[in-house]
């Protein structure tokens, strides 16, 4: 047998395992910041779920640079994920972080507040009332443990540091010359969410209200409310929508989401009257959404997205 083929041998166990059993660095690759307005600044993730090969980061965490401070929204899913935030705002700006809003309850998107809250403790985490009462109630945890297993541990060591100040609907609040306003759609992606404008730049993150040609889970919203989410959206007429997953676009992304949304939903409908089951009426529903069928995530989740319809329409 030949060198390589020993070594090959002796490596082979050590390949199925977790990274970070091997001892290797768990860090998040750092990912470029793009600036897309005078004050704001996204990091666009990978589009997918949370895996090893993403390390767990697959959100859109966004910045804004105010005249005092940095207000970060949607950290990601991870104390590492975090880490890599605060190193690409420093980047860019050696202001503290004075605030952090969490778009809702979903940890992908906010158990980086961890490494915020080491940094900057005194920063305030906000977020829905919804969002804050139902991560205390036990979903913070859940998420916890779901990155962890997704990742096969390059999550570990991630703890839940939970919003603690509201924020709801039309609230506005200022801070170093920029104004940031909330909208808080009722009944959408999770019933725990908010979307953030900044009213200066023209930009809204819409959290996982909107997402950018891609298709994810809605377990725990609704149709209706989402597409309501996205009408909001859409008149608010802004320059900039970060959305939730995906890379950042105008209003006519917005509008595709929200066409994806409102097909299902209203085929589904039809479907339903005419006597047909969840699973009897999946290839009329898919044929309807031609338009979508390449977008990441679409064949995963049709099915489960027309259960949810039917449950919706049985529920009105």
């Amino acid at each position: 047998m030949n060198l390589i083929a020993i070594l090959r041998r002796l490596l082979a166990p050590a390949l199925l395992l977790p990274l970070t059993a091997l001892g290797i660095d768990n860090a998040v690759r750092d990912y470029p910041v793009e600036k897309i307005a005078a004050h704001t600044y996204v990091i666009h993730g990978p589009l997918g779920q949370p895996s090893v090969a993403n390390q767990g980061f697959m959100n859109n965490p966004g910045f804004v640079v105010t005249d005092t401070g940095v207000v970060v929204i949607d950290p990601g899913s991870s104390l590492e994920t975090g880490r890599m935030v605060l190193r690409q705002i420093k980047k860019i700006t050696p202001k503290p972080v004075t605030h952090v809003l969490a778009t809702h309850v979903h940890g992908d998107h906010w158990l980086g507040n961890q490494a915020i809250i080491n940094a900057y403790p005194k920063a305030q985490l906000m977020a829905h009332p919804h969002m804050i009462q139902k991560a205390n109630a036990g979903e913070a945890e859940v998420w916890v443990s779901l990155m962890d297993r997704l990742t096969q541990g390059y999550t570990k060591g991630t703890r839940a540091v939970i919003p603690t100040v509201m924020v709801d609907e039309n609230q506005r609040f200022s801070t170093g010359g920029v104004t940031f306003h909330i909208l808080a759609p009722k009944n959408a992606h999770s019933k725990t969410d908010i979307m953030i404008e900044v009213v200066q730049d023209s930009v809204l993150f819409t959290g996982d209200n909107v997402l950018a040609d891609y298709i994810a889970r809605l377990d725990d919203g609704t149709f209706k409310g989402n597409i309501a989410a996205c009408d909001r959206a859409i008149a608010l007429q802004a320059k900039h929508y970060v959305p939730g997953h995906g890379k950042t676009g105008d209003v006519k992304m917005v509008q595709r989401y929200r066409d994806y949304m409102a097909t299902l939903f209203a085929e589904v409908q039809h479907q339903y009257d005419a006597g047909k089951s969840d699973f009897e009426m999946k290839p009329a529903v898919a044929s309807k959404l031609q338009n979508f069928q390449t977008w990441p995530g679409f064949n995963e989740q049709l099915g489960k997205h027309i259960s949810l319809a039917v449950l919706e329409i049985e529920a009105m």
